[in-house]
């Protein structure tokens, strides 16, 4: 999760030093115009002068004068468009903050719906320096417009730290939705995948019942061994000769049968009894849990080739060949 710290820390110093090199031209302005204000005062309140006197020509009148003031329309103006301008920065400040709260109850709402974790120990938007901010704008009628831009300057900081928050939200919130349709869609294809490796086993014990009127071997527990099968040797390098006998019945050629190797060297070194107590998986195909090859035969637990009938049944659901399952080994660790 990024810090905000640093980048509201140096926006508002940028914000402060914008407010004095504002602020000095303003009293300026404003000691001038107090000065003008002054001056019309003090020529108002002067009577106009109109004297007249008489000299050795006749009598003499004096021209009159008066002291020019303020147009009340350029008066008027001026105010209009402090008013405007003021009006202006107090609108945007609101909407960019109507906005922002608007979001942040947004994405609360959403995660609220989404009952996911997120990765988050408080999953909200902390909107009360957005709140306090804005409720000082917006009782500032009352103040000199040159107030304005300070307050309008702290609503535009606190709605960027409040959109940086509700991003940071929405970022987790879409991270823990595309993980939950990963883990659905992977959960879809392991059940069809175990489907298929059912109706495979099913077959598979269909033909091998078809092909002997005996229906079982010695030491087979129902799985008469082709080719090159070694009957009931459980060991490792009887359980590959049973596997390479059925790699026919899937149309699949040595090819595969050594990304086959391959892959139950990884699994369980073909050893037909391979338990794994983390996960719970067993047996030569590490099937998880083990129980579910009992699908392939009631003997999955003690007979290899029940257990090589199962796994060869759901790679061909799954992955479509041994060497396709291999691929996926190496490339995720798990097939």
């Amino acid at each position: 999760m990024r810090s905000t710290t640093t980048t509201t820390s140096a926006r508002r110093t940028r914000r402060a030093a914008d407010r004095r090199s504002r602020r000095r031209p303003a009293l300026v302005v404003a000691g001038l115009s107090f000065s003008v204000l002054a001056a019309v005062g003090i020529t108002a309140t002067a009577p106009t002068a109109a004297a007249s006197s008489t000299t050795a020509f006749g009598p003499v009148t004096l021209a009159s004068y008066t002291t020019a003031s303020t147009s009340p329309l350029a008066a008027s103006t001026a105010t209009d468009a402090t008013e405007g301008e003021t009006a202006d920065v107090d609108a945007t400040a609101t909407d960019a903050a109507g906005e922002a709260l608007a979001a942040a109850d947004t994405v609360e709402a959403d995660i609220l719906a989404a009952a996911l974790d997120i990765g988050e120990a408080d999953p909200t938007v902390d909107t009360a320096e957005l709140e306090a901010a804005l409720a000082r704008l917006q009782a500032a009628d009352v103040l000199p417009a040159a107030f304005l831009p300070d307050l309008a300057d702290d609503v535009t900081d606190a709605v960027a730290e409040v959109d940086e928050r509700v991003a940071q939200l929405r970022g987790s919130l879409d991270g823990a939705l595309a993980k939950k349709a990963e883990e659905e869609a992977a959960e879809k294809a392991r059940l069809e995948a175990e489907a298929a490796a059912a109706a495979a086993a099913e077959a598979a014990a269909q033909a091998r019942s078809t092909s002997s009127p005996s229906g079982s071997s010695g030491g087979g527990g129902g799985f008469i061994p082709t080719g090159g099968s070694t009957g009931g040797d459980n060991s490792p390098a009887g359980a590959q000769a049973t596997a390479r006998a059925m790699l026919g019945n899937y149309g699949w050629g040595d090819d595969q049968f050594s990304c086959l190797v391959s892959l139950w060297n990884k699994e369980s070194g073909w050893n037909y009894q391979a338990y794994n107590a983390s996960s719970g998986a067993f047996g030569i195909p590490q099937a998880l849990p083990g129980n579910k090859m009992a699908s392939a035969g009631a003997d999955w637990q003690t007979n290899a080739a029940t257990q090589i009938s199962w796994g060869l049944g759901y790679i061909s659901g799954r992955y479509g060949t041994p060497c396709g399952a291999w691929n996926h080994s190496q490339s995720v660790g798990w097939y």
